[in-house]
């Protein structure tokens, strides 16, 4: 199954980003192999529309399942129209972010988490708790 993960870096250990829309890097894995493609996210200084653009993004390669830390409004409903599975939430590294997914841990939501915007802020912080990204 392909997977789209939001990130902080272009590689398999990089932390999720709490932002989809105006993440770093989509990391595109295939769920069985592991296989990965980092793409960086050619929407991060859009001032809209971030999220709508980088769901028809995911939506173009054929991604079927987002795991992120959130999910406003526009990419929620860009993401869903496509029929893309949105689970938000995802804290850690991507590589343990895909073996909860693969394990039936995570589980999609069912509207947006977040307002429009979210990802303009420039004061979002991510911590470190036990060697975990939450």
């Amino acid at each position: 199954m392909k997977v789209a993960v939001s990130a902080i870096g272009a590689d398999l250990d990089a932390p999720v980003d709490i932002r989809f829309g105006r993440c770093q890097y989509f990391i595109i894995v295939d769920s069985d192999t592991l296989e990965f493609e980092a793409i960086k996210n050619p929407n991060i200084g859009l001032m809209s529309r971030a999220g709508m653009q980088s769901g028809k993004m995911m939506a173009d390669r054929g991604v079927q399942i987002i795991l992120t830390g959130n999910i406003g409004p526009n990419a929620f409903q860009t993401l869903s129209a496509a029929g893309i599975q949105i689970i938000t939430g995802v804290t850690g590294v991507v590589r343990k972010a895909i073996r909860r997914f693969n394990s039936g841990q995570l589980q999609p939501v069912t509207r947006d988490t977040v307002p429009e915007y979210f990802g303009v802020r420039t004061d979002l912080h991510i911590c470190i708790e036990d060697d975990e990204f939450v």
